[in-house]
């Protein structure tokens, strides 16, 4: 399963976007009504939700993963609950990063099975109880804002700073999944990924809105032998652009590049014209960690491409080092003070 953002949903808004605005409007309508009023279970561990105001690409998974590491480094029982995208589980299921398989649980969660357990589940209330029961006490929801499922004591917002809300049309004639302003209502604070003033609108709202506004962007790691390299860079995530960026910063030569929908699924056509290319024009193979566990956990062709392939690990790191402890301090008083309230 893949799913790809039209190309116009990161441009200056044109006729497609107008012409999808009455679609658009009754989405809004529809997603900030379940925001405002859904009922959320009340659990009895902290609930820290890093989520965004549009569909993909904005960083979330590095964001989570760091903030996973400072609450287990705090001392809290971490687990991370995902729907894990593109899986086909349709009960609560605890990720074994060593033998699931990416058409199960999602590539993302087999990324976040690497640092502290995690459970997939399409019903988030019943991954929640069972990542409760594995003996966490510190639950990190990747994505998740928008579900209304689950009451969070503390909603970090993620936005990319180099492409922010593209068109500043919901779905299905932008990216964003409710107008901005109904979702930061909900939001306890924003960060903003990379560099750029993409974001800047959403910065200025949530200053306004006395909300605390943090910055962080994605450090390579693992980066030896990538410098002045000639590179074939491909991704299937949800903002390839972003992927280069960082290649090209660390001094590789990006000879070329191919881009595949987020989530995608790799056929053997696609690794034959990949390695073809590389080996004809002598170019090393790159691509995210994402990709590459998908590839990994695919079938003997595609584990045999990924031996060929590099791939480039990053982390989020935020510009002010207390900020995760400041963030995990934070989902934790909330969390003291409504279960003093009795939930």
């Amino acid at each position: 399963m893949s799913s790809e953002a039209p190309p116009f949903w990161w441009e200056k808004p044109d006729w497609r976007a107008w012409a999808l605005w009455p679609a658009s409007a009754i989405y809004g309508a529809v997603a900030s009504t379940r925001i405002r009023t859904a009922p959320r279970e009340k659990l009895p561990a902290a609930v820290l939700c890093v989520g965004n105001l549009t569909v993909g690409g904005e960083g979330k998974t590095p964001v989570a993963i760091a903030l996973g590491k400072q609450a287990r480094k705090d001392g809290h029982k971490v687990g991370f609950l995902s729907r894990g995208f593109g899986g086909s589980l349709s009960q609560p299921h605890l990720v074994d990063a060593r033998h699931d398989a990416v058409h199960h649980v999602g590539d993302e969660p087999l990324l976040l099975a690497r640092h502290a357990p995690v459970v997939v589940s399409p019903d988030r209330v019943a991954g929640a109880r069972r990542l409760i029961e594995e003996g966490c006490n510190f639950l990190i929801m990747d994505d998740g804002f928008q579900s209304a499922r689950i009451h969070m004591d503390y909603a970090l917002i993620v936005v990319d700073a180099r492409r922010g809300l593209g068109n500043g049309h919901v779905i299905p004639g932008g990216p964003l999944r409710a107008p901005v302003v109904n979702q930061l209502r909900f939001a306890d604070a924003v960060v903003t990924m990379g560099q750029g003033d993409a974001a800047q609108y959403v910065v200025r709202r949530a200053a306004r809105a006395g909300k605390p506004v943090y910055h962080a962007h994605a450090k390579p790691l693992k980066t030896r032998g990538l410098k002045g390299a000639r590179v074939l860079a491909f991704a299937g995530i949800g903002n390839p652009d972003k992927f280069y960026a960082t290649l090209r910063e660390i001094g590789a030569e990006l000879v070329a590049t191919r881009s595949f929908p987020d989530h995608y699924q790799f056929s053997e056509d696609d690794l034959s014209e990949l390695s073809a290319q590389a080996q004809s024009e002598a170019l090393q193979l790159v691509s995210t960690e994402k990709d590459l566990v998908r590839l990994s956990s695919g079938h003997r062709p595609m584990r045999e491409f990924a031996k060929s392939v590099r791939a480039l690990p990053v982390e989020a790191a935020f510009e002010t080092e207390d900020t995760p402890g400041a963030i995990i301090r934070q989902t934790i008083v909330a969390w003291r003070e409504r279960m003093l309230k009795g939930g």
